[in-house]
């Protein structure tokens, strides 16, 4: 007796990577969000407020070149804000003594002796300082001016038009490195 089989179509085993290269974008792009989310600033509808620090009225909490990071919600008297002025053009770091948020905080810089000339009102008040990083605000700065430009072009420039190595050359000292082994063998 003869069985015959009928053949079977076989498709190709098709071989999965790792589980985690499908996860590791998904995971980057939520990641990515969420910082995104919580560092929106509030010039454009976020809770956020990054401030560079500069003058003396804070120390010894907050030195020039620090970096503030506020964020929106309730102020309460000593806490450190950073605040808006009508007439002034930046932000003003400073901590409540005393107000109320309809009537304005009373302001003052831990190192001065008098209150500020501005009463904020909430309204005014961009961010409560929940983190300081000391001297970012520096390098931020330090990034941002035209001489870190100059010479960041110059660095690439340089890269770019520094005479590479021949393969040639490459293969010569190669070749005089073995010779050279070769008699140092052979001695």
């Amino acid at each position: 007796m003869t069985t015959t089989t009928a053949a079977t179509p076989t498709t190709p085993v098709r071989r999965r990577g790792p589980r985690w290269r499908a996860v590791v974008p998904w995971t980057s792009v939520v990641v990515v969000a969420i910082v995104a989310a919580f560092l929106w600033p509030t010039a454009w509808g976020g809770s956020t407020s990054l401030t560079i620090v500069a003058g003396h009225s804070m120390e010894p909490t907050l030195v020039t070149g620090d970096l503030v990071v506020g964020r929106s919600g309730p102020v309460a008297v000593g806490d450190v804000v950073v605040y808006q002025p009508d007439d002034v053009d930046g932000h003003v770091v400073h901590r409540v003594v005393g107000g109320s948020a309809t009537e304005g905080w009373v302001m003052r810089g831990d190192n001065n002796t008098w209150d500020d000339i501005w009463t904020p009102t909430s309204d005014d008040v961009v961010g409560v300082v929940r983190w300081r990083l000391p001297h970012v605000g520096s390098a931020l700065t330090a990034l941002t001016s035209p001489t870190a430009w100059v010479a960041l072009v110059l660095l690439v420039a340089g890269w770019y038009l520094w005479p590479a190595r021949e393969e040639a050359e490459l293969v010569d000292e190669s070749e005089e490195a073995a010779e050279a082994e070769g008699e140092v063998r052979r001695a």
